[in-house]
């Protein structure tokens, strides 16, 4: 199986932050459902030309986290997740890039109406709201 994960050498993130991250976004979000057999240590490396020690840590945290379980001489396969973990996920994920944004907004001076204009231009722009109920239109 192909993992779709994405790889930049340019980030500032460790390459194992960034598969581990992508593998818990991809396994929280559903994308990967319970059970699915994950690629082989050795496989996974191959595909993202990284070393077998990477993913061996990146495997070890998600199966600390409870997100991954190991069958010896069977392989790893992606856990049972509750809805509340997965709900939980999807909205922490988003409040913390809100704060990152906020953050960076602040770096820079902007002011809070600024700050909110930039936001809804973005929010829809990116998410077009057809039944007319979105923010405000600044």
């Amino acid at each position: 199986m192909r993992i779709p994960i994405r790889l930049s050498e340019d980030s500032a993130e460790p390459m194992y932050h960034q598969i581990e991250v992508q593998l818990r976004s991809l396994i929280l979000s559903g994308t990967l459902p319970t059970g699915t057999l994950l690629p082989s240590i050795r496989e996974l490396a191959q595909d993202l030309s990284c070393s077998i020690i990477t993913i061996r840590r990146v495997y070890q945290d998600l199966e600390n986290e409870g997100l991954l379980r190991t069958k010896q001489g069977t392989g790893t396969f992606v856990a049972a997740v509750g809805d509340t973990e997965r709900e939980h996920y999807r909205t922490g994920a988003v409040a913390e890039a809100f704060r990152a944004a906020i953050d960076t907004a602040m770096r820079v001076h902007l002011s809070r109406g600024e700050t909110e204009k930039l936001f809804y231009e973005s929010l829809n722009a990116k998410m077009p709201d057809h039944e007319g109920n979105g923010g405000p239109n600044r």
